[in-house]
């Protein structure tokens, strides 16, 4: 007759692991109201958005709005400057990534065309380069876009990379056209 070993917890064992998982819930108890007060408060979270009309702004015109404390270029392109841009093979560029996926109906955007579908004059886009963060300058640079004053990145009329050390295109932040002449960014 074989002889099985079974061995039953014990009610010291009970009380370890209750003990513990009511510690557990008590810390995460205690940990909330410090992680909660981390997120934004409803004066912050109105700020997530703008709203930016553009209807004084004239073909072959910038303008510089701030969004979240960072300044957006909002560009009206010439017909001139989005044929440059869709001239380029998207082979030559260093960066060949779209990043901006966030385009309000969902469709990915093509290096050649960083704007939103029916709207391909306008440009927006976070006036940040990506190399170190500085604020690049508009309409300067080897390719007629924008211009890194302060480690030479140059960017095209589509804000896409073409020289210099940074190593992503101008990001584009989540937008949409809310009226023909209104700009909905956020």
């Amino acid at each position: 007759m074989a002889h099985t070993d079974t061995a039953e917890p014990t009610r010291r064992e009970f009380l370890y692991i209750a003990t513990g998982a009511a510690g557990v819930v008590g810390a995460g108890a205690l940990a909330w109201p410090f992680i909660d007060q981390m997120n934004p408060d409803a004066s912050a979270l109105a700020l997530a958005s703008i709203e930016v009309d553009v209807s004084a702004v004239e073909e072959g015109q910038s303008i510089t709005v701030q969004w979240r404390g960072k300044p957006v270029f909002i560009r009206y392109r010439t017909a001139e400057e989005i044929e440059a841009a869709n001239s380029v093979p998207l082979s030559d560029l260093p960066d060949q990534a779209a990043r901006n996926s966030n385009l309000p109906d969902g469709t990915e955007a093509t290096d050649a065309n960083r704007s939103a579908e029916g709207k391909e004059p306008w440009l927006v886009m976070v006036g940040i380069c990506t190399h170190l963060g500085c604020v690049p300058l508009g309409e300067q640079g080897d390719f007629g876009g924008w211009f890194c004053p302060c480690h030479g990145s140059h960017y095209d009329t589509a804000g896409r990379i073409r020289k210099g050390p940074a190593p992503e295109n101008l990001l584009i932040p989540p937008y949409a056209f809310v009226s023909d002449t209104t700009i909905k960014i956020g």
